[in-house]
């Protein structure tokens, strides 16, 4: 499936740049991105984090060969992992993936009123029921074995989408609800010898590093947003970044040159298409 352009409360955006802002945030570092733990590898060495500043490719949308210059390719869990790049996998972590909604037990989707609750920008994706420790232990039963597969299949690292479906609730899921999910899965990504990666959710980004464990993000849009700052604190150089040349508020020629942006950063079609189709971008700061 192709990446969403998740936004979320623009408030307490502001308000976590502002508490990172007061504080002096000192979460990570440009060559330390988490406390405790190696910039290259975990502490029994058994994962990698992505290679600081190398050129990014997404592929969500199909595999190909990438170009010559690109050091990390994100690719579905369904496709194989990149040859002579780091991989990593993409994973829809809370909400069902389309096309999956029948291979899940109905309990385990969020229910409103006798139905199933649906991502209003993506209805074919159900939120999953994050609100038990027994709901989460089963979903986690269910998705632990594709990042498993993920390892076995030769990539590197996992990325986990929608960490934020609580803000799609009303309520009926917490953050913490998601937190201490993310941490079963963040637990069996490190276990199969996988880096674990935050997709979005900037303003959960220091929680999601500090209780659940993740390694580096992925993020969308976040020099459109303005939020790079936010996930570079907290992860320093290991933010690989995606734009979307739909929604440009100024080049991309510029947005490379700004200091707030990572180093590993895309510019790619919203629909992440292939090369044979005529509605594909594909351009990196390098050139």
């Amino acid at each position: 499936m192709r990446e969403r352009d998740r936004r979320t409360a623009r408030g307490g955006f502001a308000m976590l740049v502002a508490l990172l802002a007061l504080t002096g945030c000192t979460v990570g570092t440009a060559t330390d991105p988490h406390a405790g733990h190696s910039s290259d590898a975990s502490a029994d060495g058994d994962w990698s984090l992505p290679p600081a500043g190398a050129v990014p490719d997404y592929q969500l949308g199909g595999a190909y060969e990438p170009a010559a210059e690109v050091g990390i390719v994100g690719r579905d869990r369904s496709a194989d992992p990149a040859a002579d790049a780091y991989s990593i996998c993409y994973v829809n972590g809370f909400q069902t993936q389309p096309g999956e909604l029948d291979t899940w037990a109905a309990d385990l989707l969020l229910q409103r009123d006798g139905e199933t609750v649906f991502d209003p920008d993506w209805p074919d994706e159900a939120l999953l029921d994050t609100s038990t420790a027994e709901r989460r232990e089963r979903i986690a039963a269910q998705i632990i074995p594709w990042i498993e597969g993920c390892a076995e299949d030769g990539f590197d690292a996992v990325e986990f989408d929608n960490l934020d479906s609580y803000t799609r609730s009303d309520d009926a899921l917490s953050l913490d609800d998601n937190l201490a999910l993310a941490t079963l899965f963040v637990d069996a990504a490190h276990g199969a010898g996988l880096a674990a990666g935050q997709k979005n959710a900037a303003e959960d980004a220091v929680m999601l590093h500090d209780r659940a464990g993740f390694d580096f993000a992925v993020t969308e849009e976040c020099a459109v947003f303005e939020e790079c700052g936010v996930y570079a604190a907290v992860y320093g150089e290991h933010v690989i970044d995606i734009e979307y040349s739909d929604e440009l508020p100024r080049s991309f020629a510029d947005m490379c040159a700004d200091p707030e942006s990572p180093a590993s950063m895309v510019l790619r079609d919203r629909d992440l298409v292939t090369p044979d189709d005529p509605a594909y971008v594909f351009e990196t700061c390098s050139g």
